[in-house]
Order: C-alpha cells, then sequence, then structure tokens
C-alpha cells in the first residue's frame, strides 16, 4: 500500500521537450493509495473501485482507464466513475481500475516507498523499462492487472474487459493493443478485451509511409517505435511486426476523436517531427490513422471510429460522451 465515448475542462499536464513546449514539470496531483504486484519487488500504483482482493461475483465488466502525460490518476479514475453512473444498469455491475505510472518527480515529491515502479517521463507511453526498482515494462504492469481480472477465483462472472485511454493514455492502449499479452490471459478466461483510444497523439504504425512524406523524409526516426515498427522494445522480443499487425487486426478497436480536437499548436499535442509526419492535429492523425490500416492487406475488420462532436482534448468529455459510453459499457445511441 501506499501511504497517503460529451464535458468539463482541460487537463493541466506537464510538457517535455517531444511535445515541441517548455514549462516547469509538475507532480502528479496525487498517489493512488492501493497498489498491485506487477512482477517480484515491483508494485504499481493504482485505483480499484471494489476490494478485488476478495471474489467479486457480481462483476460482469471491468473498464480500466489510463491516464494521460500528467500522471493524473485520481482525475482519471473520477471520469471513470463519472462514465459508470452515466451508463446505468450496466455500469452497477462494473469494476473500475486507474493504473498509475509515476516518474522521478514523483517519488521525490511524495516520499514514495522504494519498491514503487517509476519510469521516465513519457517512457511509459511506449512500454519503455522501469527506472526502478526493477526493469519492469508498464506494458508488464498492464499484463498484471489484465492477469488478475483473469483470476476466475475472484471474478466468476466476468465477461469483458475494456483498456481505454485519452492522449498519453491513449497512446499506452494503442500500442498495448498491438503487443501487449494479457488479451491471451483473458480469452483463455473466455473474456473478451476491447480497446478504447481516445485523441492520443500519434500511432504505430506498420508500414513506412506517413500521411506527411515531406516530413517523415527528414526525419530519422519517424519509423522507430513507439511512431512505427523499427527497433521495437525488449517486452516485444521475438515478435515480428506481421504478426504483431496480425493480432492488432483481429482485436477489438474502437478510436474515438473529438472534432473540436483539431490545434495543431494545442500545448500537449506531440509537435516531434514523428508526430507531424502523421497529421497536423490529433483528429486528422487520427482519421489518417484508420484509413491506412483500412488500406493494408487485411483491412481494419474489428476497428471503429467515432467522432465526438464538439468535444477538444477533454477526458470527461470524451468517455462520458454517448459514444464514449457506448464504447465503455455497449450503451445505444452512437451511430
Amino acid at each position: 500500500m501506499l501511504a497517503g465515448l460529451l464535458l468539463c475542462g482541460s487537463l493541466v499536464m506537464a510538457l517535455s521537450p517531444q511535445h515541441g513546449a517548455a514549462a516547469r514539470p509538475k507532480p502528479a496531483p496525487e498517489l493512488a493509495p492501493q497498489t498491485l504486484e506487477a512482477a517480484p519487488g515491483a508494485q504499481l500504483p493504482l485505483y480499484v473501485s471494489r476490494d478485488w482482493s476478495r471474489p467479486l461475483p457480481d462483476i460482469e465488466r471491468a473498464v480500466i482507464v489510463v491516464h494521460g502525460h500528467a500522471r493524473n490518476a485520481s482525475e482519471y479514475f473520477s471520469v471513470g466513475l463519472a462514465a459508470q453512473a452515466a451508463a446505468g444498469d450496466v455500469g452497477r455491475a462494473t469494476l473500475i481500475v486507474a493504473p498509475q505510472f509515476i516518474d522521478q518527480l514523483d517519488v521525490d515529491t511524495f516520499g514514495v516507498p522504494a519498491n514503487i515502479l517509476r519510469y521516465s517521463p513519457e517512457g511509459w507511453e511506449g512500454g519503455d523499462a522501469a527506472l526502478g526498482p526493477v526493469p519492469v515494462s508498464s506494458f508488464t504492469a498492464l499484463d498484471a492487472v489484465l492477469a488478475r481480472l483473469a483470476d476466475h477465483s475472484r471474478f466468476p462472472n466476468l465477461k469483458t474487459v475494456v483498456l481505454a485511454g485519452h492522449s498519453g493514455g491513449a497512446q499506452v492502449v494503442q500500442r498495448y493493443a498491438i503487443v501487449g499479452r494479457g488479451a491471451a490471459q483473458l480469452a483463455q478466461a473466455g473474456i473478451a478485451l476491447r480497446f478504447v483510444v481516445a485523441n492520443p497523439s500519434s500511432y504505430a504504425y506498420f508500414s513506412a509511409e506517413r500521411p506527411v512524406p515531406s516530413i517523415a523524409a527528414s526525419c530519422p526516426r519517424y519509423d522507430d517505435w513507439k511512431y512505427g515498427m523499427q527497433h521495437l522494445p525488449p517486452y516485444a522480443a521475438g515478435r515480428s511486426p506481421v504478426s504483431l499487425e496480425q493480432d492488432y487486426v483481429a482485436a477489438h478497436v474502437v478510436y474515438l476523436l473529438g472534432t473540436r480536437d483539431n490545434d495543431p499548436e494545442h500545448p500537449v499535442l506531440d509537435r516531434s517531427c514523428m508526430g507531424r509526419a502523421q497529421g497536423a492535429d490529433r483528429w486528422s492523425r487520427g482519421h489518417a490513422y484508420l484509413a491506412a490500416m483500412r488500406l493494408r492487406d487485411h483491412g481494419a475488420p474489428h476497428h471503429v471510429l467515432h467522432e465526438v462532436a464538439g468535444v477538444g482534448h477533454d477526458a470527461r468529455g470524451m468517455l462520458t460522451s454517448v459514444c464514449g459510453l457506448a464504447a465503455l459499457f455497449d450503451r445505444p445511441g452512437c451511430d
């Protein structure tokens, strides 16, 4: 333990050189009060809406909400609870989980115990290994969350798990949907897994083509992971881009794009050349990515894109919208 898919204002996030802006880094607003062992000697902080140390036979759905660059898991947990309340009856049989990937600034600010995982400020978004206490990938940490949910003795009636993220969290979810190993654990338990990717700054492509080839041509790292399939992370060792694409195409992925998340100068938009090669803004990058996937040999038959009208870069607005509730809870009304 630690001490201590329509509307709400934008979340305040610390910026980094990748995003092309300068700002004083900020610690997370607070640290999650619970932990889960991701590996021996390594604990992942998180929020959970119920006591999952005991059997929960009434739980039929779990929604995991991954925070953005600000590591504000408490706010994303609140968004998950708000979506659960808006979902009505189906929400009452749902468990909400919000993991937290902290960095060294959070460790220094809050005096974090030595066994708590901590990552570089952006490394967790692409599955990098933790800086301490052991080099556990952020994707391995998500594997541990899914393994807990796949435990039939704890969740005998769980039918669906939704892994959702917004902004930086959506980058995590989209990459995990490609390389993550947790889907196999859930499938063995007869549990369906869905990925909800809302307003990320960038995507991992399976080919070298990009929507803005002139920028890609002048950007040596544009096709490196986490933007492409070159130099895959150690977590994906032994996997080929071909097999990864096959698994991704077979996955159920919902892309949510806010129609007002179209500012090419947004303060936390990835404005590196790797990001700009994918398009001018988050809205155009999302449309371009799915269009590219649909042109691949196997298309993207299980991938759908929904626009959330009138919403910008706003996690609560996206995930509590009509289409957000459809993606998270199968609520009707999203065409």
